[in-house]
C-alpha cells in the first residue's frame, strides 16, 4: 500500500470510527428515550382500560368487556387492575355484606394487540430519527475532521517542501568533507554528525514520497556491510556479529538499505547497555537479533506513530513494514527472553 493510500485509508477509519461514536450516542440516547416513553405509553394504556372497566361497572354500555360473578379471592382487592394469563380484569363489590364480586375483565389478547400497535407506532418514529440521527452523525464527523484533516494536508505538503530543501546543503556537506583531512577527529565527527542527518533525511524521503520501485541486482553483504559500518561507529559499545553469505538479491536496492537501516535504528536504540546486535543468514533468511529490556505490545510495533518510549517519531518500523509489503518481502517477528528478532524472507 502507498503512502498516499495509506493516509486516505487512515483517514477513512477515523471517519468511520468518529461516525460510529457520534451515532451509538444518539442511537443509545434515542433507545432510552424511547424506550421510557414505551412504558409510559403501556402504563397510560393500562390506565385507561382500567378506568374505561370501572366505568363499565356502572353503566354495561360497552362490548368490549364481558363479566362474571365469582367468589372474592382474599389477596385480590377492589377496583384495581389484575393481570392473568387470559385476561385483564378489576373486581366490583356486589351488595354489601356478600362474599361474591363482580368480575369484569378484557381478553390479554386484544390487549397484546394495542400494545403491539403502540410499539409498531413507536417503532416507525424510532426509526425514522435513527435515519436522522445516521444523517446527522456522517455530516458532523466531516465536520469534526474537516480541520484536521486540512492541518495535516499542510504539515505534510511543509514536510515535503523542507526535505526537498535540505538535499542540497547535505549533499553540499558530505563532498565537502570528503575533501578534508579525513583523519582530524573533528572531522570525523562532523561527518558522521552529517551521514546520520543524511539518513533520516533518506529516511523521511523514503516515507513521505511515492516512488516507482525498480528491480536491480546486487549481494546482500553490500547493504549489511555499509550499514553495519555506520552504526557500529556510533554504538561501539555493542556487541556486534555479523554472519552471513553473499546471497544475491534482485530487489530495489535503495528501498532495502532503507529497511536494514531502520531494523539497525530501532535495535540499536532501544538495546541494553551491554547488549548485542547479531546478523546471520539461514538459507533465505536474513535475521537481526538484538537484546532488549523487552517490547510492551509487539503487535503494535509496526503500526505508525507507536513507540514505546520517548525516543523517536515511531516511523522507522512503520517505514520497514510499508517497503516489506511494497517489495514483496515477508517479515516474522519473535520475541524470546527479551531478545529481538526480525528475519526477512531473501527469496
Amino acid at each position: 500500500m502507498s503512502e498516499e493510500s495509506a493516509i486516505k485509508y487512515s483517514e477513512k477509519e477515523s471517519l468511520l470510527k468518529s461516525f460510529l461514536l457520534f451515532f451509538v450516542v444518539i442511537e443509545l440516547f434515542l433507545s432510552f428515550i424511547f424506550y421510557n416513553f414505551y412504558k409510559l405509553e403501556e402504563e397510560h394504556l393500562s390506565g385507561q382500560l382500567f378506568l374505561e372497566m370501572k366505568n363499565y361497572s356502572f353503566f354495561f354500555d360497552d362490548d368490549r368487556f364481558d363479566i362474571d360473578i365469582v367468589p372474592k379471592e382474599k389477596k385480590s382487592e377492589f377496583y384495581e387492575l389484575h393481570f392473568e394469563k387470559e385476561n385483564l380484569y378489576i373486581l366490583v363489590p356486589l351488595a354489601e355484606g356478600k362474599e361474591d364480586a363482580l368480575k369484569i375483565f378484557y381478553p390479554q389478547s386484544n390487549y397484546q394487540a394495542l400494545l403491539d400497535s403502540l410499539l409498531n407506532g413507536i417503532l416507525k418514529q424510532f426509526f425514522f430519527l435513527s435515519f436522522i440521527a445516521l444523517i446527522i452523525s456522517l455530516v458532523f464527523s466531516f465536520y469534526a475532521l474537516s480541520p484536521m484533516r486540512n492541518a495535516f494536508i499542510l504539515l505534510e505538503e511543509f514536510i515535503r517542501d523542507i526535505i526537498h530543501d535540505l538535499n542540497t546543503p547535505i549533499t553540499a556537506i558530505l563532498i565537502n568533507l570528503k575533501m578534508m583531512d579525513a583523519k582530524s577527529e573533528e572531522v570525523q565527527s562532523i561527518s558522521q554528525s552529517a551521514k546520520t542527518i543524511s539518513m533520516l533525511h533518506k529516511n523521511l524521503d523514503s516515507y513521505l514520497k511515492e516512488k516507482q520501485f525498480k528491480k536491480e541486482k546486487f549481494t546482500l553483504d553490500e547493504v549489511i556491510d555499509e550499514q553495519v559500518a555506520f552504526f557500529s561507529s556510533m554504538y561501539d559499545y555493542l556487541d556486534w556479529k555479523v554472519d552471513i553469505t553473499p546471497i544475491m538479491i534482485e530487489s530495489d536496492k535503495h528501498a532495502f538499505s532503507r529497511i536494514i537501516y531502520n531494523l539497525l535504528s530501532n535495535a540499536c536504540k532501544y538495546n541494553t547497555s551491554h547488549g548485542f546486535i547479531h546478523i546471520k543468514t539461514e538459507g533465505n533468511l536474513l535475521h537481526i537479533s538484538n537484546d532488549s529490556y523487552g517490547i510492551k505490545k509487539p503487535d503494535k510495533i509496526f503500526e505508525r506513530f507507536y513507540k514505546e518510549s520517548d525516543r523517536g517519531v515511531g516511523i522507522g518500523l512503520h517505514i520497514v513494514e510499508k517497503l516489506c509489503a511494497e517489495l514483496d518481502i515477508e517479515k516474522k517477528l519473535e520475541i524470546k527472553d527479551n531478545i529481538v528478532t526480525v528475519s526477512l524472507s531473501l527469496s
